[in-house]
C-alpha cells in the first residue's frame, strides 16, 4: 500500500519526480505563497494529504510510545519513505533526491553524526553550485514553507532527500576513513588495552626466559621438575573446582518472573548483528528480530555485513526489511573479525542502549524490556547485562548435548554467582546489552581480539564498570560435529590467551584497578582455565602414577605427600566431571534434561577434545593470531 492510498492527494510515488529532479506541483501547492503555513505535526501531515482518522490513529500510538507522529507514520504498514519525502518536496516545491551519489558528499568525522540523526548533508558538485540535501521534519514543515515563501532564493541551494538515502551516502563516503579509525583507534589511544601486539617486549622476554628455564629443568632434572609441577597443577585445578562448587552451593534456580512495565517514554534501542556467510539463516534471523517487543520507531536494527559478502547481503534484502532495519556494509580490511565489524557499526548506532546478537540467535521477545527495566533499577556503574544463552539442539549429537550442559552451567549458574558478588564477568559472544555511552567511552570492541566478548567484559571491569545478568534467554544452536566444534573452540582459546596477555602486561596496575580478590578470580577463570586445559592429560598421568606407586608399596610406607596428591588428583578428575554435570543439569529445565539423556557420560572425552583445542590455539596464536575461524550455521529445526 502506498502513501497516496491514505490521502486525497494524487498518488505519492517516488517516480513522480521529473527529469530535472523537481516534483510536479498541484494547484494547492502553487497557492503556497498565499496560503497560511500549517502548524504542528498533525496539521502538517493533513496538509500533505493524510486523512484525519489516520493521523488520529498515529497520534494515539505516538502518545503510547513517547514518539512523534512522523516517527510512527514512517513505520506504519504501507507507508513508503520515498513517497513520504517526495510529498514533502512537492509541498515545498523543491527537488527530490531518491538516491545521493557518495562521490559528491563532503566527508568529515562530523559527518558521522548524520548516521545517528540524519538532518542534512552538503553536496559538492563538480560543474554546478553546491547544494544542501535536507530532511524536512513534519513538526517544522510550516516554518520551512513560510521561510521559502518569503525568501524564494533559498530554493536554489536546497534539495529534499530521505534518511535512508542520506545515511547510505554518508556510510559510503566515509568508509575508508571510518575503517582506518576502527582498526587503529584502540591501539593508537590505549595500546595497553589492544591485542594488536601479541607479546609486548617485557612479556616476550619473561615468556622466553621462563620457557627456556622449564625446558632446561625438565631435561636436567626430570624427577625434580615433575615433582614440582605435579602439586602446582593439582592445586590449581582444585582451586578452580572450589570456585564452581561455591557457585553450585549458592545457585538459585530462578523462575522467569513477569517484568514490570516501564512507565514513561522508552528510549531508542539498537540491535547489532554481525554476519558473514550467513545467507542460510537470513530468513530465520529477520523473523526472530521482528518478534522483538519494542516500539518499531524506537528500534534501530543494524545487520552488519562484510561488503564483499554479496550472498548474505542479497539474502537479507530479499526479506523485504522493515523501515527500522539497516544493512551496514563493512569495507574489506584486515583483520576480518567480528569485533572490527561491530566497532565499525558503532559509529552509526542511534540507540541509548545496544544489544549484540549472532546470526543464529532467537532472543526472547521481551528481553529488551527486561534489560531496560534492569538498567533503570541498577546503579550507573552497571553498564552491561548478559542474557543467558540456551542451546536448543541438545539432542542433535553428544557434542551439542555437552555444549548445552556447559552453557547451562556458565550462563545460568556461574555468571549469576559472579555478578551477585560483584566479580568480573567474561561475557558471552552474544546477547550482551550495553549502555552505549559507556561502550563508546571504553573504545568499543578490540578488532584484533578473536574472543572479543571476554576481553570487553574484563576491560569494562578494570575501568571501573560492572556487568550483571538477565533471566530471559536467547536460544541458539550448538555445533553438532567435532570438526566445527574444534574450529570454534580453538578460536575461543586463542582469544582467551590474547585477553590474558593483554591484562597481564602490567600486573601491579591490574591489581590496583581490579583489587586483589578480583585479580585472583580472573586468574582462575581465564589463566587457570587455560593452563588446566593445556595440561589436562597430565592429571590422568599423575593419577595413574600415584595409584601404581601406592600399589607397589605397603600401606604404612606411603608418604603423606603422595597420598594427599593422589586424593587431590582423584577429586580433581571425578569432582570436576561431577560438578560440570551437576551445575549444568541443576540450571536446566526438565525438558532440557530429557534432551541430554545419558550423553553426559561423554564428559571425559569432551574435556580431552578441549585440551586438543587449547594446544591448537597456542600454535595458531603464533602463526595467525587474528585469524577468525568461521562457524557455519543452518536454520534451526
Amino acid at each position: 500500500m502506498r502513501l497516496g492510498e491514505y490521502s486525497q492527494a494524487p498518488s505519492l510515488r517516488s517516480g513522480d519526480a521529473g527529469h530535472d529532479g523537481r516534483v510536479p506541483e498541484t494547484a494547492a501547492q502553487r497557492d503556497l505563497d498565499v496560503a497560511p503555513a500549517p502548524t504542528g505535526e498533525a496539521a502538517a501531515l493533513q496538509s500533505l494529504g493524510f486523512s484525519k482518522p489516520l493521523v488520529e490513529a498515529i497520534a494515539a500510538k505516538a502518545r503510547d510510545h513517547g514518539t512523534s507522529l512522523e516517527q510512527e507514520l514512517l513505520h506504519h504498514p504501507g507507508i513508503e519513505e520515498n513517497a513520504y519525502y517526495g510529498a514533502m518536496a512537492r509541498f515545498l516545491r523543491l527537488p527530490f533526491l531518491e538516491r545521493i551519489d557518495s562521490a559528491i558528499v563532503v566527508d568529515s568525522e562530523h559527518a558521522d553524526t548524520q548516521l545517528r540523526r540524519p538532518t542534512m548533508i552538503r553536496l559538492q558538485h563538480q560543474r554546478q553550485a553546491p547544494q544542501m540535501a535536507v530532511i524536512p521534519r513534519a513538526a517544522r514543515l510550516g516554518g520551512l514553507a513560510a521561510t521559502l515563501a518569503n525568501r524564494p532564493s533559498l530554493r536554489e541551494g536546497l534539495v529534499v532527500t530521505t534518511p535512508t538515502a542520506l545515511r547510505a551516502a554518508v556510510w559510503e563516503a566515509g568508509a575508508l576513513r571510518r575503517i582506518r579509525h576502527t582498526v587503529g583507534e584502540l591501539f593508537d589511544q590505549r595500546q595497553d588495552l589492544s591485542a594488536r601486539i601479541v607479546l609486548m617486549g617485557g612479556q616476550g622476554f619473561v615468556a622466553g626466559l621462563l620457557t627456556a628455564t622449564l625446558v632446561a629443568c625438565a631435561l636436567a632434572e626430570p624427577g625434580l621438575f615433575f615433582s614440582l609441577l605435579h602439586p602446582a597443577l593439582s592445586y590449581l585445578y582444585l582451586f578452580g573446582l572450589i570456585l564452581r562448587i561455591m557457585a553450585l552451593l549458592h545457585h538459585r534456580r530462578r523462575h522467569e518472573l513477569e517484568v514490570r512495565d516501564v512507565t514513561g517514554p522508552l528510549p531508542c534501542y539498537t540491535i547489532l548483528v554481525a554476519l558473514y556467510r550467513e545467507a542460510a539463516v537470513a530468513r530465520q534471523l529477520v523473523d526472530g528480530l521482528k518478534r522483538i517487543d519494542w516500539p518499531s520507531p524506537l528500534l534501530d536494527i543494524k545487520l552488519v555485513c562484510e561488503a564483499d559478502d554479496r550472498e548474505t547481503i542479497d539474502a537479507l534484502r530479499a526479506q523485504t526489511l522493515p523501515a527500522n532495519f539497516e544493512i551496514v556494509e563493512v569495507p574489506p580490511a584486515a583483520p576480518r573479525t567480528k569485533p572490527k565489524a561491530l566497532t565499525y557499526a558503532l559509529n552509526g548506532v542511534r540507540g541509548d542502549y545496544l544489544v549484540i546478537y549472532d546470526a543464529e540467535d532467537r532472543p526472547h521477545p521481551g528481553q529488551l524490556r527486561e534489560a531496560y527495566c534492569r538498567f533503570c533499577e541498577l546503579p550507573a556503574e552497571v553498564v552491561c547485562l548478559q542474557a543467558p544463552l540456551v542451546i536448543s539442539n541438545a539432542k542433535a549429537s553428544w557434542i551439542s548435548a555437552l555444549f548445552a550442559l556447559e552453557y547451562s552451567a556458565l550462563f545460568r549458574a556461574l555468571l549469576p554467582w559472579l555478578a551477585r558478588h560483584r566479580m568480573p564477568i567474561p561475557l558471552g559472544g552474544t546477547s550482551n546489552h550495553f549502555r552505549v555511552a559507556a561502550l563508546r567511552e571504553v573504545g568499543g570492541w578490540d578488532p584484533f581480539n578473536v574472543t572479543e566478548d571476554a576481553d570487553l567484559g574484563l576491560r569494562l571491569f578494570r575501568l571501573g564498570y560492572r556487568a550483571d545478568v538477565l533471566q530471559r534467554p536467547t536460544q541458539e544452536d550448538a555445533p553438532t560435529t567435532r570438526a566445527v566444534w574444534m574450529g570454534q573452540r580453538t578460536r575461543w582459546f586463542k582469544g582467551w590467551v590474547q585477553t590474558w596477555l593483554v591484562l597481564m602486561r602490567q600486573p601491579g596496575r591490574l591489581v590496583a584497578q581490579m583489587g586483589l580478590r578480583n585479580v585472583l578470580i580472573f586468574q582462575l577463570l581465564i589463566g587457570g582455565m587455560l593452563l588446566s586445559s593445556l595440561l589436562h592429560p597430565l592429571i590422568f598421568v599423575f593419577l595413574v602414577e600415584g595409584a601404581l606407586a601406592m600399589l607397589a608399596a605397603p600401606a604404612e610406607d606411603i608418604p603423606a605427600r603422595v597420598l594427599m596428591l593422589f586424593v587431590v588428583d582423584a577429586v580433581n578428575i571425578f569432582g570436576s566431571y561431577l560438578i560440570f554435570v551437576t551445575l549444568g543439569v541443576k540450571a536446566m529445565t526438565d525438558d532440557e534434561q530429557r534432551q541430554i539423556g545419558m550423553r553426559w557420560t561423554g564428559v571425559p572425552l569432551y574435556w580431552l577434545l578441549t585440551s586438543i583445542a587449547s594446544w591448537k590455539a597456542v600454535m595458531e596464536l603464533r602463526a595467525k593470531p587474528f585469524f577468525w575461524q568461521k562457524t557455519p550455521h543452518q536454520p534451526s529445526s
